[in-house]
């Protein structure tokens, strides 16, 4: 099929609107130190069902139409900006793994992931699930989103904060990072198994399992789940030699050619395992991301490794212009505040997931000996759930896990719960650049630390 020249036009009319206004709040945020993917979600808040739906309902409704060849358009853009999205984070991953607390960033990290995720799925057994649920949402699996919901942390969102205040290569920010990756990684497969649980109470099948014909709901949940497992179990570890064995052998022409091209390419080749398995590809591009960065991380030639460099650079900035804001962008203009968002919810469960969160992680820290302020700065800052929160929202809502009403719910956490970490950085900046200067904690020695990035969403 191909686009008629009006579908063309309108599909270049909505994809220029929603990249400008985009930008510009986004810009806008990044004026006030603020973290620009919020302004990038709001901005297509603004061109959504919430804000213009409200004023010109018939301008909103052509601008974004939720059927044919234009709305497909769209969501072929969106689908690329959450791979690339996912594909960077794995990139961040890699980048800000190991930090200078070892006791600290492990307790804090064990305590900052369990207690929240248990305190949610307990929580969930007192609120209505089918008032939550997709058509394909279960009491199991609707659950596991409320716990992932209260304990997800965000990479991108903290490391673009500890930028702004300069203080991104010190111990304290390697430790908050540090803690993000492996809460990252935990919550990531939990989301896997979720996403699995959904495709097996779907009715509906693709890739491997497909060809077994198997109808058995036990057979099917049994299948997705192990699949999800043995994916990470074995490209979390070698992940970073299957990226090297193509770049050297198949591979090698394109990896000389452009190494922008191959990473893309590696990219859609884990996604495509990952649709072969029938599991979501996002994970794909999430460890594509992490081991192509790991072993390019491992490069002990200047040129190879100055050409992996600047083929990251071009990804990254092409991705943040372009597909990365159209994603976030899309995030607001599916939020409809006006019709399916429940207030008093809401703030019951930003109040539970805040204190939940915001005690362990306190906990943890002062478990490990960290004083009472440096404890309340590690907390405040790992409260963020940004992309991976609106990450969560999405790819759930996607599969029908949850409804639109928690989807505004969740997405309006990670927005709230980033613009507070923000907020504070920046209120108590002066403290926290003298803590990161003194070492208020107890001092270990400090690793060198490999170059930082700058990605601003999160």
């Amino acid at each position: 099929m191909t686009l008629q020249s009006s579908d063309l036009m309108h599909l270049f009319v909505a994809v220029t609107v929603l990249l400008v206004v985009a930008h510009t709040v986004g810009h806008l945020f990044l004026l006030l130190r603020q973290p620009p993917v919020i302004g990038e979600i709001l901005g297509g808040l603004l061109l959504g069902p919430t804000v213009l739906g409200v004023i010109a309902p018939g301008a909103q409704e052509w601008l974004f139409p939720s059927s044919g060849s234009v709305a497909a358009g769209l969501g072929v853009l969106y689908e690329v900006g959450l791979l690339l999205l996912l594909f960077l984070s794995g990139r961040e991953m890699v980048e800000h793994r190991g930090g200078s607390r070892r006791k600290s960033t492990t307790a804090m990290a064990v305590i900052g992931v369990v207690v929240p995720f248990a305190v949610g799925m307990f929580a969930v057994r007192f609120v209505d699930v089918d008032s939550l649920s997709g058509p394909h949402g279960t009491q199991t699996s609707v659950g596991l989103v409320f716990g992932i919901g209260v304990a997800v942390t965000s990479i991108p969102v903290i490391s673009r904060i500890m930028l702004d205040l300069d203080i991104l290569r010190t111990a304290f920010a390697r430790t908050v990072l540090s803690i993000a990756v492996l809460e990252d990684v935990v919550l990531y497969v939990m989301l896997a198994v979720v996403l699995g649980l959904a495709q097996a109470n779907s009715g509906t099948s693709y890739g491997l399992w497909s060809l077994f014909h198997n109808d058995g709901a036990l057979a099917s949940t049994v299948y997705y789940v192990v699949a999800t497992l043995v994916f990470f179990a074995v490209f979390l570890p070698l992940g970073r030699q299957f990226f090297r064995l193509l770049a050297i052998g198949p591979g090698s022409f394109i990896e000389k050619r452009s190494p922008t091209g191959f990473r893309l390419v590696y990219m859609l080749l884990m996604a495509l395992i990952c649709v072969g398995l029938g599991i979501n590809p996002v994970f794909g591009a999430l460890l594509a991301g992490a081991s192509a960065a790991s072993a390019d991380m491992r490069v002990t030639v200047p040129e190879q490794r100055a050409a992996a460099s600047a083929s990251w650079e071009s990804l990254k900035k092409f991705s943040l212009a372009f597909f990365v804001p159209l994603y976030f962008a899309n995030v607001g203009v599916q939020l409809d505040l006006a019709h399916h968002f429940a207030p008093l919810f809401f703030v019951g469960f930003l109040v539970m997931a805040c204190l939940v969160k915001l005690g362990s992680v306190w906990a943890g820290a002062r478990l490990a000996g960290e004083d009472n302020r440096v404890a309340v700065h590690f907390a405040v800052a790992l409260n963020a759930r940004g992309g991976p929160g609106i990450v969560l929202a999405t790819v759930t809502l996607a599969a029908g896990i949850i409804n639109e009403d928690f989807y505004a719910v969740l997405a309006m956490l990670s927005i709230i719960t980033s613009q507070i970490a923000g907020v504070w950085l920046h209120v108590f900046r002066k403290q926290v650049i003298d803590m990161a200067q003194s070492g208020a904690a107890p001092p270990e020695k400090a690793e060198p630390s490999g170059a930082a990035s700058t990605t601003s969403r999160g």
